[in-house]
């Protein structure tokens, strides 16, 4: 599809499913209603997200100077951070809505990984003010070295598309967040890495959620799966490492901007809903649903 084509996909969408969510209802009690429209909000902030813009003000001038005849109630950059900025929850239930829409819980397969989230390097965190009491010291074992800040987790369905995702101190246990991340699982295969790696830990997601961990296994340790199985299961598994790799590159996910939590998971929402909803509309035009630079023609 075109750039004008694309806009206007990710405008209707958010349009229609925003008022579904409303369902004829007001999302505003009293006060004067913004020259924007909320969905107009969020489709600008989405399709930014899209093209590499993570900033409002970058988001805000793109639309001004090249889709304003898209786009006519585009005010102050300030009235368009504050209402962006205010609607983090409706972001949230429409994440919900394109996660449905996508059938991402009901795959029988899912894959988990982490990522690092940095706020400051090794160096200078004694000198960063910037979430204290909140964040903390991990390795990023890609880098080999240590940061200060948050560890992403994010579970993905067979196709690579967002199942969940949670943030954590950089510190935090991998195999605790999977609790958090399959709250919605029935059952199914979950693969991990090793730091997934864990006899009692196994047992405890297979005896309560009735899902099936599978790791890669470390030296000495006897594999209880056929070598032919057991190579199939990790190359799907780095398909994890393609979407981690997208939200990364394209939508700018470990710039750890903003000085509050609040902040933070607010503008990582939106990167995850752009990334989700790109995959539905790329799946919809017969595109394979991470061959995302085959979304605009």
């Amino acid at each position: 599809m075109s750039v004008e084509e694309f806009i206007i996909a990710v405008y209707c969408w958010v349009d229609d499913t925003f008022n579904e969510l409303l369902k004829g209802q007001r999302l505003r009690k009293r006060g004067t209603m913004p020259s924007l429209s909320d969905p107009e909000v969020i489709a600008m902030e989405l399709i930014g997200e899209f093209f590499g813009l993570d900033e409002d003000t970058h988001i805000w001038r793109y639309f001004r100077e090249h889709w304003r005849n898209y786009f006519p109630g585009i005010d102050s950059r300030s009235q368009f951070s504050k209402q962006a900025a205010n609607l983090w929850a409706v972001k949230q239930q429409l994440q919900k809505r394109v996660t449905m829409a996508l059938g991402i819980i009901t795959d029988p397969l899912h894959i988990v990984d982490a990522f690092p989230l940095p706020v400051s390097h090794f160096k200078r965190a004694k000198s960063c003010s910037r979430f204290k009491g909140e964040a903390d010291y991990g390795y990023c074992a890609s880098k080999s070295e240590t940061y200060y800040g948050f560890k992403g987790h994010l579970l993905i369905d067979f196709h690579g598309a967002i199942a969940g995702f949670t943030l954590t101190p950089a510190n935090d246990s991998e195999r605790e967040a999977v609790w958090e991340l399959t709250k919605l699982m029935k059952s199914g295969i979950l693969l991990g890495d090793k730091g997934y790696l864990g006899v009692d830990f196994k047992a405890e997601l297979l005896e309560l959620k009735t899902v099936q961990l599978e790791t890669p296994v470390r030296e000495k340790m006897v594999d209880q799966l056929p070598e032919k199985w057991r190579g199939q299961l990790n190359r799907l598994r780095r398909r994890v490492e393609t979407t981690i790799g997208q939200l990364v590159k394209t939508f700018n996910i470990q710039r750890t901007k903003g000085r509050t939590l609040w902040s933070l998971t607010n503008r990582i929402s939106r990167k995850l809903l752009s990334h989700s909803l790109c995959v539905l509309l790329n799946r919809n035009e017969g595109n394979a649903p991470l061959q995302l630079a085959q979304l605009i023609g």
